[in-house]
């Protein structure tokens, strides 16, 4: 009878912990993220934002991204049914991008639609300048409104070190530049 007892309570507890794991992989799998997750400095890169779900139940009806210092040029790409807005604003320094200086760019992209809740994309062209240092991340925090909810993709590990955030922002590796 005892070791029916046992066996059962041991059952149950592995149950429970292989339902405590799923639960923990599929939260984990439900940040926003960004399908390239390293770039070289000093060249175009094409962000390309993955938004796999709304907010529970509910869809996504507004995707805000902050553009980090050291990024430019930036070009959010039209999304059919969805409206495009942007935040330009003078630099704090100015930027080398190629042979041009630049002073003021786009500091915040914004769709908005009335409804969706499937999995999207929202892609931004950009410019990661050479004053961004190569073997850290750049993060990109993003807000995610939904007809009833919120999400806020915008913790930054502290240090560099990286942890388990309930809502982290998506992160990119910046590499060296390429020299031809």
């Amino acid at each position: 009878m005892r070791k029916d007892i046992a066996m059962t309570t041991r059952v149950l507890i592995n149950a429970a912990l292989f339902g405590l794991a799923a639960l923990a992989s599929s939260a984990a799998s439900a940040h926003v993220t960004l399908e390239q997750r390293e770039a070289s400095i000093g060249a175009p890169y094409k962000a390309k934002f993955r938004v796999p779900h709304g907010c529970g139940n509910s869809p996504t009806v507004k995707v805000r991204v902050r553009i980090p210092d050291g990024v430019v040029d930036v070009k959010p790409m039209p999304k059919a049914g969805w409206q495009i807005d942007t935040v330009n604003t003078k630099y704090d320094k100015p930027y080398k991008m190629l042979q041009t200086t630049v002073t003021e760019g786009v500091r915040e992209v914004t769709w908005s639609r009335l409804s969706d809740k499937n999995y999207d994309e929202f892609v931004v062209s950009l410019y990661l300048t050479d004053d961004l240092v190569p073997g850290r991340m750049l993060y990109f925090p993003v807000v995610q409104e939904c007809e009833k909810g919120v999400h806020r993709w915008i913790e930054i590990p502290k240090d560099g070190k990286s942890a388990d955030l309930p809502e982290p922002a998506p992160g990119l590796k910046l590499m060296p530049a390429k020299r031809h």
